[in-house]
């Protein structure tokens, strides 16, 4: 009787082994077995190539698990029925003692196995999967080499049946951006980052996605010299609107010239020379892009040119902005600098939001996934007008998302201040009145 409690928990053990093994690998990281790897540990490279080829290494845990589980039957049954069948009443008959002592015995060791060979063994490998990897690899490879016969014939043989259904047989370990920010956003619940630097990660992974126009400054915001603008007009326009940089055109602002540093233009009144821009002022040519790109395309075309600024273009060759290095950047770190921000809080439930506040700013502030056909609009004043289907005027206003978007201005048919308020789920939706247009969007 010793021999067979002995005998179930030798093999438990194995079982319990097996399990930790193919449990650890598959539940190991791959950049931190590269690390361990690089650091001169010859087992996290083994373990990084059977993730690599992981056939011959789950095969091989799949004959033993169900070898260890039948001979732990056999065992149970053959040791513990016998026992079982003395120790029973003979009032329950021969026949009914026959069955309970092999049931007993079969759901004992089934039970002790879930529990200790496959449960707490898999628990503790989710764990600390690079740990344990670590520890059974070499084990689980000289298993391997004794079983190589027979587990290659079954390796095969899935292999074959799973390109027969046109099924993966091979670990991928593509990430995407999804993944990155899956991670970022555990690490900022788990603690490991601030908010802060979740939203800067968060806005490096838009770079790819955000266009051109909805970092740039707008063509109606554009302060340009004319190239054969008086002096006096010259110096009147720094004063009233000083930048680093200012575009030069030729009579209107769609004929530009190029560009002149406010560098160049002070070190030309330090000198007592003329700001007459037709007179010998270093006027560098401008960079040009179409208003398609995105922010990181913008930012390969600064690289490879070597400017900090771009003039943008649509489809028809007119200007619709300009945009800068320091655009891009205030872009990506807007969040962590003390720059007036073009949403602003008034209370708990109301937001007062600028006309050109891009959509992707609005979402993310908002927690709104996404806007209706938003390959349409840059901002959230294009929102609303696309989804008026006219021109807007005051008090017009659009429900989306939980949020009522009002119109509070309008300059010049340019949508400038929003009142974006969060509905109260049961707050039922009011009558039109006379004096505002309002366009529910489910």
């Amino acid at each position: 009787m010793m021999y067979g409690f002995l005998i179930i928990l030798v093999l438990a053990a194995i079982s319990a082994f097996f399990s930790l093994s193919g449990i650890s690998l598959a539940a190991s990281r791959r950049m931190k077995l590269r690390s361990i790897a690089e650091g001169g540990d010859a087992r996290a490279a083994r373990i990084l190539s059977f993730q690599d080829q992981p056939g011959l290494f789950f095969t091989t845990v799949q004959i033993g698990l169900n070898a260890v589980a039948i001979l732990a039957g056999i065992v149970g049954d053959s040791l513990l029925s016998p026992m079982i069948h003395g120790l029973l009443p003979d009032i329950l008959g021969h026949a009914l003692k026959g069955q309970v002592a092999s049931a007993v015995p079969f759901v004992g060791v089934t039970l002790f196995f879930v529990l200790f060979a496959d449960l707490i063994p898999k628990r503790i490998a989710m764990a600390v999967p690079e740990a344990v990897a670590l520890r059974s690899i070499e084990g689980m490879r000289r298993v391997i080499f004794v079983l190589a016969p027979l587990s290659k014939i079954f390796n095969s043989l899935s292999s074959v049946i799973c390109r027969a259904f046109g099924l993966p047989d091979k670990r991928r370990d593509d990430i995407t951006s999804d993944d990155l920010y899956a991670m970022v956003e555990a690490g900022t619940m788990a603690g490991l980052l601030r908010k802060q630097e979740k939203d800067l990660i968060g806005n490096v992974f838009e770079l790819d996605v955000r266009t051109v126009p909805s970092a740039m400054t707008v063509r109606e915001n554009i302060v340009y010299l004319d190239l054969h603008e008086e002096e006096a007009r010259v110096k009147e326009k720094i004063a009233s609107a000083p930048h680093s940089t200012y575009i030069v055109c030729d009579k209107d602002i769609d004929h530009i010239v190029g560009y002149v540093d406010s560098k160049g233009l002070l070190e030309r009144v330090v000198k007592g020379q003329s700001l007459q821009l037709d007179n010998g002022l270093d006027i560098r040519p401008p960079l040009i892009i179409p208003d398609t790109l995105t922010l990181a395309e913008a930012m390969d075309q600064f690289k490879g040119r070597e400017e900090n600024l771009a003039v943008v273009l649509n489809e028809y060759a007119l200007v619709v902005g300009i945009i800068t290095l320091q655009d891009i950047m205030m872009m990506l770190m807007g969040n962590l600098v003390g720059e007036e921000e073009q949403i602003i809080k008034r209370d708990e439930t109301s937001w007062l939001i600028e006309g050109a506040t891009p959509i992707e700013d609005a979402m993310h502030v908002f927690e709104i996934e996404d806007f209706p056909e938003s390959q349409n609009y840059e901002t959230i004043g294009g929102f609303l007008t696309f989804m008026l289907r006219r021109i807007p005027h005051r008090t017009d206003s659009v429900v989306y998302g939980g949020y009522k978007f009002e119109i509070m201005d309008i300059d010049n048919y340019k949508i400038d201040q929003i009142l974006v308020t969060r509905l109260a789920p049961q707050e039922p939706k009011q009558e039109e009145s006379p004096e505002v247009q309002e366009q529910i969007i489910p």
